[in-house]
């Protein structure tokens, strides 16, 4: 299980030194990042992007709204190996196209993983971290 926050500074070459709690957690040599929400990069290991895949797949691609979701979403995957010293290298128009300098965080969700600019994640939590009553609130009413 992915958990915690690791503030990290992607190198000249765009490498991000995936946090060694996260490695011990990653089986593959390979990761898929994807778009996430709310500004970041989500990234998955094998067995949780199959399930990704599989929930993607349980869509109806006749729905415009679910057809729009399962194109915009895999169309954002990449597919991108680990380098021998635990680096994810992330490609610069990636990089660019989600807002990502060389300050991120990077954020355990369950089953995957995010990418968040540091500046994107602290505006993000300071908008969000005075609600965390309330939406624990209604996540106990579900």
């Amino acid at each position: 299980m992915f958990f915690g926050s690791y503030t990290h500074k992607l190198d000249n070459k765009g490498r991000l030194v995936i946090p060694s709690k996260f490695r011990k957690e990653i089986r593959e040599d390979v990761l898929y990042v994807m778009h996430g929400f709310e500004g970041c990069l989500s990234v998955y290991p094998l067995e949780s992007f199959k399930k990704e895949q599989e929930y993607l797949a349980s869509l109806r691609f006749t729905n415009k709204v679910d057809r729009t979701y399962i194109r915009l979403m895999l169309s954002s995957v990449v597919e991108i190996p680990i380098d021998n010293v635990g680096r994810l290298p992330l490609p610069k128009a990636t990089l660019t196209k989600y807002g990502i300098s060389e300050e991120v965080i990077v954020v355990g969700v369950i089953d995957h993983f995010e990418i968040w600019d540091l500046a994107t994640w602290n505006k993000y939590q300071e908008e969000n971290i005075t609600k965390l009553d309330e939406i624990a609130e209604r996540l106990q009413g579900v």
